[in-house]
């Protein structure tokens, strides 16, 4: 029997109904959007009535409910991003990560664009991940709970993250569809390439320069910054 890449490579047999309905719901919301999306549209994807879609989600909302768990189950065991047990210099981890879920991926770079619980949880999560990564690594520089370790983490998941929000200027640049777990090695060398010449960088007269004209400019004290810690 032939397979449906909904089902990520699954038989069909091999998936409930409820799991099909919400296979079905994650391909029309990372295709169509939320909003756009309809119980229709993910009834005939599943191949069910409108009305068995109601029984067992009751409402859209109550799908992307379903489909937000799911995706919190499925990448929860990857918040680490594989530090914590050295998985993460495994050549396969990131084509891993990537493949855990065609569907997933896809999913969770719409869900970034819309704001969507499950894209604020997951950022979080891997800007949770990001912060141990740095106090552990470079405690002198990161001091656990220090702004400086939340701001240095926030942003490190943004830009890791940004790969998947702007995956379709990403695949036109590159000229390959990045969500294609085949091309995740494409990325991650191009991070470590851009991260090893920007060390290079800031190690250079012009880069310390630089960043002693922002460390000025931010100890020079902006509103913000005056009321930050209070």
């Amino acid at each position: 029997m032939g397979t449906d890449n909904r089902t990520d490579g699954r038989p069909l047999e091999d998936l409930t109904a409820r799991a099909r309905i919400r296979d079905a719901a994650l391909a029309q919301f990372a295709e169509h959007g939320f909003k756009s999306a309809t119980m229709k549209g993910v009834a005939q994807a599943a191949g069910y009535s409108t009305g068995l879609v109601q029984h067992h989600f009751g409402s859209k909302e109550g799908l992307r409910r379903a489909c937000d768990a799911h995706v919190a189950e499925s990448l929860g065991d990857l918040d680490t991003y594989g530090v914590d047990d050295g998985k993460i210099t495994d050549p396969d981890f990131m084509s891993d990560l990537y493949a855990k879920s065609p569907l997933i991926i896809r999913y969770v770079a719409r869900a970034m664009v819309e704001d969507s619980p499950a894209a604020a949880s997951l950022f979080d999560s891997g800007a949770a991940a990001a912060e141990r990564f740095l106090t552990g690594s470079w405690p002198e520089r990161f001091p656990p709970g220090s702004d400086r370790a939340r701001d240095g983490a926030s942003v490190m998941a943004a830009m890791h993250m940004s790969t998947i929000a702007l995956h379709a200027h990403l695949s036109r640049r590159m000229g390959a569809d990045v969500l294609d777990g085949r091309n995740a090695p494409r990325i991650a060398m191009a991070m470590f390439d851009v991260y090893a010449s920007m060390a290079e960088f800031t190690a250079s007269d012009t880069g310390a320069g630089i960043r002693d004209a922002v460390a000025e400019q931010q100890s020079s004290g902006s509103p913000d910054e005056e009321h930050r810690d209070e």
